[in-house]
């Protein structure tokens, strides 16, 4: 069985194309600045090699067109035919309290995921984009949508709920509802087959660290608590975005900049975490460089954005009575040794014992990085949400 897995943003479209049998990638790329100038598909051959194909691509149908031609091209195809193709799986961003698992699209289900549209206004009709564009030039292939927010609707009411009055959650639906979940559960998954150990009786927390960046308490294999709440604006210091910020602040702020709930929206999603407090970038890579110049304020930066991390970890350990593995995954979590480092850093008091010799080495690989002694076991798993919607689809299908 073959399988596309898209992943649309509003300007972007990322694939990978999966052969179920042997969990084989078969084709992978992504298309970037759509309907803008200068948009191009990015593709990485069998052998590793990357291309760019530049192509005006003024929306969404164009662009998945261009995929689906690339993929059966004479020079870059993975296959001879579409007809290879079984499904498509799609990332789906907000599914509300609709959706706890995956499942097959049909008319329904995508007004119901519509209707969460003023949830996530940048992701879900970019999503939509992606699932009306398959409908269009495949229009009887299964489409099978696997959101974000699934395997956070777990969570106990007295996690989820914000304390303010009730009616706000009965009307609008305001209420935590996390995000990264599809990485979040294929790591908590698949650090239990890692390490051998059985789901239920366990308790884990990951850490889905990155330039956006999510932290799950994971209890018998169910999400319990999450850091990123409505919206993925809650929770860590993250590339651009605030994290966890008192709303009398925001409030305060709107008043004496004079700013609409559009532009303070801005300021603490797009102008704010990393890059507000460094002034230099929100990558951690660049902040590191500023950080070894003597960059204060880089320095401020990257002490913020790991105390922040150190901390949730503290809290959902008391919230499970215990932490059993602490899980390292995404872009600065797999391969930033530093970060992993300085978070473990004074969690000794909760058993850990961070094996700084073998943290130094491992970027990027599945790797246990605490000492023999340790209580807790401290874990790199590189995230695959992909697979794991392809997995999915995969087991929809076969129902």
């Amino acid at each position: 069985m073959k399988i596309l897995v898209l992943n649309c943003g509003s300007s972007s479209i990322k694939y990978k194309l999966f052969d179920m049998t042997t969990k084989e990638i078969l084709a992978q790329g992504g298309i970037e600045k759509i309907g803008l100038v200068g948009s191009f598909l990015k593709l990485t051959l069998p052998n590793g090699e990357k291309k760019i194909l530049e192509k005006d691509i003024p929306e969404h149908t164009a662009g998945i067109e261009f995929i689906l031609n690339t993929l059966v091209s004479p020079e870059y195809g993975a296959i001879k035919s579409l007809e290879e193709i079984n499904a498509v799986g799609h990332r789906m961003v907000h599914g509300g309290e609709r959706f706890s698992e995956s499942v097959k699209l049909d008319k329904e289900v995508l007004d119901a995921f519509a209707a969460c549209n003023d949830l996530a206004p940048l992701h879900n009709p970019a999503n939509l984009k992606g699932v009306n564009a398959v409908s269009a030039i495949l229009p009887n292939i299964p489409q099978v949508g696997v959101f974000d927010t699934a395997f956070h609707q777990t969570m106990p009411d007295y996690a989820y709920m914000y304390a303010i009055p009730y009616e706000l959650y009965e009307k609008y639906g305001v209420r935590r509802y996390g995000f990264h979940g599809t990485s979040h559960r294929y790591v908590s998954k698949r650090v239990c087959d890692f390490l051998g150990i059985n789901p239920e009786g366990s308790k884990i927390i990951t850490c889905h660290i990155g330039n956006g960046g999510s932290i799950s308490a994971v209890k018998d294999g169910k999400c319990v608590d999450t850091s990123m709440g409505l919206t993925p604006l809650e929770g860590l210091v993250m590339g651009t975005r605030s994290g966890d910020i008192d709303a009398g602040a925001v409030t305060f702020i709107m008043e004496k900049e004079g700013l609409t709930p559009t532009g303070v929206s801005n300021l603490l999603n797009k102008k704010s975490g990393v890059l507000g407090i460094s002034g230099v970038s929100s990558d951690m890579r660049e902040l590191d460089a500023a950080c070894k110049e003597g960059n204060p304020r880089a320095l401020l930066a990257e002490k913020m954005y790991y105390y922040r991390i150190k901390k949730y970890i503290g809290a959902y350990a008391a919230a499970m009575g215990g932490v059993d593995v602490i899980l390292f995954t995404g872009g600065v979590g797999e391969n930033q040794s530093q970060c992993r480092e300085a978070v473990c850093d004074g969690l000794q008091f909760i058993g850990v014992e961070l094996d700084k010799e073998m943290n130094n080495k491992i970027h990027g690989d599945e790797a246990i990085i605490s000492t023999p002694e340790s209580k807790v076991k401290v874990v790199i798993i590189p995230t695959d949400e992909e697979l794991m919607i392809a997995s999915d689809t995969q087991a929809i299908l076969n129902k």
